[in-house]
């Protein structure tokens, strides 16, 4: 890592720190689900930095993937637990950020995800395992009386990549591997009332590029040429225009050149907390780019 790759960074995760907090302060009873994501994508592109992937806003028994559809009508609700997951770039390079805000009694179980998250930061040096931080991990969420979902991890982070190695788990396995200097990745648990793992729902509202090959719906054409700026990082079917996108990209996923990202959540009743911090390893720690 260069001294400009470590600038891009920090400039991205102190952007995403700040939206993140402003989101945050936009979740009340009663405000606009839909009002909130447009207006923070926004601001990150007012700023000049890139979106990394459409603002996630996952309520409730909902974890991950979940984010404003096209005229979406939902607002926040009394009781509810709102996951905030923003993730922003400079030339590529990600600060991937969460927060959980409670609008309930739900305290303990937003402390859960922070403190499993404090815990393996605390650990993060050359040396360590990534097993040795799902062991942590566990270790505070289960403390406090909640499942740690198993079946979501951290990831590392590269110039336009948000999911590669080293996967950091959320619960204790033996070994894993071992955290060098210079890596990159985000640290994200999350805290389960329910059974701890997700599944997939029913809705898709955020995809990405996986392949490039010619199509020759038109309809399909004139989404790949909307997206094609995104160099495979995700994006939102809200971010769309043009008629059929229903159509495209249910061609696009069949041809294999897009795939979707259902809406992940755990059993109907219960409720996720999450809380995520990019970190970048140095010879004797880490720095929190998102802190």
């Amino acid at each position: 890592m260069n001294d400009d790759i470590y600038s891009a960074y920090m400039e991205a995760g102190a952007l995403a720190k700040r939206f993140r907090e402003e989101a945050a302060g936009m979740v009340v009873p009663g405000a606009s689900v839909l009002e909130l994501v447009d207006t923070i994508e926004q601001a990150i592109l007012d700023e000049g930095a890139g979106i990394a992937f459409p603002l996630n806003i996952s309520i409730n028994e909902d974890a991950a993937h979940d984010t404003a559809g096209p005229g979406d009508e939902r607002l926040f609700c009394e009781g509810d637990v709102v996951k905030v997951d923003l993730g922003v770039h400079i030339d590529g390079y990600v600060a991937d950020t969460a927060q959980t805000i409670d609008l309930g009694d739900h305290a303990l179980l937003v402390e859960a995800s922070r403190e499993a998250l404090n815990a393996a930061i605390a650990l993060v040096c050359p040396g360590v395992t990534t097993g040795e931080l799902g062991t942590a991990i566990q270790h505070e969420i289960e403390s406090r009386g909640f499942r740690p979902v198993a079946n979501l991890t951290g990831h590392g982070l590269s110039q336009y990549s948000l999911h590669g190695e080293p996967m950091i788990p959320n619960v204790a396995m033996t070994g894993g591997a071992v955290i060098e200097e210079g890596m990159v990745f985000a640290v994200e648990p999350f805290a389960s009332t329910g059974t701890g793992m997700v599944s997939d729902g029913t809705r898709t509202l955020i995809y990405s590029q996986i392949a490039n090959r010619g199509v020759r719906l038109a309809s399909a054409k004139r989404v790949l040429n909307q997206i094609r700026d995104r160099r495979s990082l995700p994006f939102s079917k809200r971010w769309l225009t043009g008629d059929k996108i229903d159509l495209a990209l249910s061609t696009l996923k069949k041809n294999g050149v897009v795939r979707g990202y259902p809406v992940l959540h755990d059993i109907p009743g219960s409720y996720v907390s999450q809380a995520e911090h990019t970190l970048i390893v140095t010879e004797d720690g880490c720095v929190a780019t998102t802190l």
